[in-house]
């Protein structure tokens, strides 16, 4: 998914329409969520936003992650860093500023999301982060049609800048 997201979708978007390559941006939900923060994360002069919608922040200190991590990379705990937005922070990456909305319903979100985890290491590392908590809305695509505009326009004014 790394290299679909990173090289080749951007190369069959550019060759089909007019766009401008230097101006991308880049979003998503849940693992996708928190795929967007790393891809941002390791490439910061790519994408001019990043934001997301109840990511896992933090994989290599969450259940699901753990298992994720260790089944596509196995037991290397150190070759995990780089997939983990939370360790790729606290290893020297930055971005201009990120925007994450999640929902205090959510079922995962004690125990796998974490965002906690993602606001002190940006606020260490001195990333702005516009990081949203919405009552009473859960994991779902509801949640992300509510919010959607938001973010849309969110990037909007990076993309413009």
């Amino acid at each position: 998914m790394w290299s679909y997201v990173t090289e080749e979708l951007p190369e069959l978007v550019a060759g089909q329409f007019p766009v401008d390559a230097k101006r991308q941006s880049i979003l998503g939900h849940s693992m996708g969520g928190h795929g967007a923060l790393t891809v941002a994360l390791r490439n910061p002069a790519r994408y001019r936003a990043a934001s997301a919608f109840s990511p896992i922040v933090a994989p290599s200190q969450v259940p699901w992650g753990i298992k994720a991590l260790g089944g596509y990379l196995g037991e290397d705990r150190a070759a995990w860093r780089k997939h983990d937005a939370v360790a790729l922070i606290e290893d020297g990456a930055r971005f201009s500023d990120l925007l994450v909305d999640y929902g205090d319903a959510d079922p995962f979100l004690v125990e796998q999301l974490r965002p906690e985890l993602l606001q002190s290491a940006c606020a260490q590392a001195g990333i702005p982060l516009k990081l949203r908590r919405h009552a009473g809305y859960d994991h779902s695509y509801y949640f992300i049609s509510t919010f959607m505009d938001d973010h849309l326009r969110w990037h909007a004014a990076r993309l413009k800048a």
